[in-house]
């Protein structure tokens, strides 16, 4: 292709995104950057039907990008613009200051990307697995039933109650207290293994057939902690959607955790990732998400699900300020990663 069939393409496209109705030659040949026929327009909108990136939904009607056509757009045409300080002013409005907690970090942001997108908003945090343990403790609350609480310096609490075939004695409880806390106290989530609690398993020695319910109770804890956790906010904004089919929504918002997996992967600025693509379930879909990070290291992702068609110029710099400021402020001005908060995005994903 061109220069100008990809001038043509991209014009189709911040056309469609822009009125959501199929668009006409004559549209794009009135664009001053086009400057050129209808009749050409017409013939440029046709070879690029023929290539797979725009269909005609009508006998008749204007033409609509395909995903290719979005694929392409978004990899190499658009052209991001730049926040302005009114903007940056509101985000930074909504997503708090230096003393907000991490949590409230990115329930603000995942609220902010929602009210201002109307997109779902989607939040990954696998900050816990980079935290280390800083209290265990086994606490008897009934009739052989105890719960064991692990709290890591992140601030996660995860508890699991654990039911025995007999009573603890003082001195079995004692014991396995004070050895899980020599054991795990300080250890890192991300060295929480399988073979560390092996090790610990077969130390347990005489013990274990009491005690093995409590081991496993441990084992499940420390696999909950590495998962990411993954939260969708504002799915109702995908119901509502009428260019997203409804019980695609209802089958992603039940088994939106397969998500994780995709996320978890390591990748650097933004993605966009369309329902196309097999990566989601909906399938007149995309999905915009960038890293943010903690004292360098990637501790989660953050960004938006929602039709196809949605304003990518206007999103992207959204989600890139959000999770560049996000990291700022979590990761302080002592980590030698980011020292001043961040400027406006330029350029294409």
């Amino acid at each position: 292709m061109d220069d100008r069939k990809l001038k043509v393409l991209a014009a189709v496209v911040d056309e469609y995104v822009r009125t959501g109705e199929p668009v006409g030659s004559k549209a794009i040949a009135g664009l001053a950057h086009i400057n050129v026929s209808a009749a050409t327009v017409r013939n440029d909108m046709a070879v690029l039907e023929q290539l797979g990136y725009l269909e005609q939904p009508h006998t008749s009607a204007g033409r609509i990008p395909t995903f290719q056509g979005f694929r392409l757009y978004v990899d190499e045409l658009m052209e991001l613009p730049e926040l302005s300080e009114d903007e940056k002013s509101r985000l930074d409005e909504m997503l708090g200051g230096e003393d907000t907690p991490e949590e409230l970090l990115i329930q603000n942001a995942a609220a902010a990307l929602t009210e201002l997108t109307q997109c779902a908003a989607v939040v990954t945090n696998s900050a816990p697995r980079f935290s280390v343990i800083s209290k265990v403790e086994v606490i008897p609350t009934g009739k052989r039933l105890y719960v064991i609480l692990l709290i890591t310096s992140s601030g996660s609490i995860k508890n699991k109650a654990c039911r025995l075939e007999f009573d603890l004695t003082s001195e079995q409880l004692d014991f396995f207290t004070k050895y899980i806390d020599e054991n795990l106290h300080g250890i890192s989530v991300e060295d929480l293994s399988e073979e560390m609690l092996d090790k610990m398993i077969a130390a347990v020695g005489a013990y274990m057939v009491t005690l093995s319910p409590l081991v496993k109770g441990l084992r499940e804890i420390s696999e909950d902690l590495r998962q990411q956790e993954l939260t969708v906010s504002g799915g109702e904004k995908l119901l509502s959607c009428e260019e997203l089919d409804k019980m695609e929504v209802v089958r992603f918002i039940e088994h939106k955790d397969q998500l994780a997996g995709f996320l978890d992967d390591t990748f650097s600025g933004i993605q966009v990732k369309f329902g196309a693509e097999n990566t989601f379930a909906i399938g007149n879909s995309s999905m915009i998400v960038s890293r943010y990070r903690k004292a360098g290291k990637e501790a989660g992702s953050l960004g938006v699900i929602g039709p196809m068609r949605v304003d990518y110029k206007k999103i992207i710099p959204y989600i890139d300020y959000l999770t560049e400021k996000i990291s700022f402020l979590m990761s302080g001005d002592d980590d030698g990663m980011i020292t001043a908060p961040p400027e406006a995005p330029e350029g294409r994903p």
